[in-house]
């Protein structure tokens, strides 16, 4: 009989919202697969206290070179805000393990290349779509494959505000971040924002980096996961209020191809008041209906539901399927445990990151063609290989959809 392998020294570069609600209490669960050697933030009270409640030979420290270097470190938890492509790249040049936080990146180039600097170098680099993960996306991308012929679908996010979703956290503010640190951080996410979109003047900024990559990613690793390939141009896509207030994301309506006589239309909706936040995939076919409803973000024990609806003959069937209590979260970790020890590739890789990101880019060149704005950069390039298409109405005109 084997014994367990030696628990992974684990460094954290972020230690906000995420890292204090869930990635750490899901660290002490699987406490036997990791040791927690470093917290870094940019605010030095916060590395301080969250590093010394998993111990006092934790390091606590403000700078992530020291974090990557310390002892015992094998890996890294990346969970700043915005990308994180700078700091993978530093992580996989010590010869470190990482794990990211989406967005991997803002662009398809840098989530290849460090796709291609891992492999180099024989490291993980695993993406934190932890929805990918989720204990029922299995038994939903079979029962979606089971549906015999798709016709929609349908992914709809009712998106409150942050607040009311991270109340039950009870997490301390901290308000000493290094002003130099936050400077640097907020020039490079605006860099790699240009790269991929140009310069758009705000909010189309804001809302590419905070809504698309920081929410709407989501929806598509998700798409992925279940067995569906992802849309290179949308047929229509808008979102509103526009231009929305400062710091409020718009709702969007998008909709596009999905092959083989089937549609996708992704709807996601900032509705701050909401008592719950809300998410589901629906699956449309002739013969069946598949939902999931996803559960929701900031609880390590929060389940999915999986709905399947069929009918043979006079017999009509609703099948409701729910997993344990492991939370994608909590199974993201652990199978980023596996892939360090056991070398199991991770299901959510830089490769499905560039899938995502480039299917981001093809919605923001919709939106912009909507609101008769160029987009430059990534996006640009890309929009230019993939034009916005011109379906013909049900007057049987074409839709002329051009900036």
């Amino acid at each position: 009989m084997g014994s367990d392998p030696e628990p992974v020294g684990l460094a954290v570069i972020g230690a906000g919202t995420v890292t204090q609600g869930v990635h750490l209490p899901a660290v002490r669960r699987l406490r036997r697969r990791f040791t927690l050697r470093a917290v870094c933030d940019a605010s030095p009270s916060r590395a301080r206290r969250v590093a010394a409640e998993h111990g006092a030979s934790v390091l606590a420290t403000t700078s992530p070179a020291a974090a990557i270097g310390a002892a015992g470190v094998e890996a890294v938890l990346l969970a700043t805000p915005g990308s994180h492509a700078e700091l993978a790249r530093a992580c996989l040049a010590a010869g470190r393990h990482v794990l990211a936080e989406k967005p991997l990146s803002a662009t398809v180039a840098a989530a290849r290349a460090l796709g291609r600097q891992a492999a180099a170098a024989g490291l993980v680099l695993q993406v934190g779509t932890m929805k990918t993960y989720d204990p029922l996306v299995g038994a939903a991308a079979q029962a979606c494959r089971s549906v015999r012929a798709r016709r929609l679908v349908r992914v709809t996010v009712c998106h409150p505000a942050d607040a009311s979703q991270v109340a039950h956290l009870r997490l301390e503010p901290d308000t000493d971040a290094d002003p130099a640190l936050v400077a640097a951080a907020e020039a490079a996410e605006a860099r790699a924002v240009s790269a991929a979109i140009g310069p758009m003047p705000e909010p189309w900024g804001r809302a590419y980096r905070g809504l698309l990559l920081g929410s709407v990613v989501h929806e598509f690793a998700l798409l992925r996961a279940l067995g569906f390939g992802l849309p290179d141009r949308f047929e229509h896509a808008e979102w509103w209020p526009w231009p929305p207030a400062a710091a409020t994301p718009p709702c969007i309506l998008a909709v596009a191809d999905l092959g083989a006589d089937c549609r996708l239309v992704l709807s996601w909706n900032w509705l701050p008041e909401q008592p719950e936040y809300l998410e589901a995939i629906a699956v449309l076919g002739t013969d069946a209906r598949v939902q999931l409803d996803v559960a929701a973000p900031y609880l390590l024990e929060a389940r999915s539901r999986l709905t399947v609806e069929r009918q043979a003959g006079a017999l009509r069937t609703e099948t409701v399927s729910r997993a344990g209590h492991e939370s994608g979260f909590l199974r993201q970790l652990g199978a980023f445990a596996d892939a360090v020890r056991g070398g199991a590739p991770p299901a959510a890789d830089a490769a499905g990151a560039a899938a995502d990101v480039a299917a981001l880019q093809a919605l923001i060149v919709a939106l912009a063609q909507h609101a008769g704005v160029s987009v430059g950069g990534e996006a640009g390039r890309l929009g230019a290989a993939h034009p916005q298409s011109t379906r013909p109405g049900p007057g049987g005109e074409a839709a002329d959809r051009s900036a």
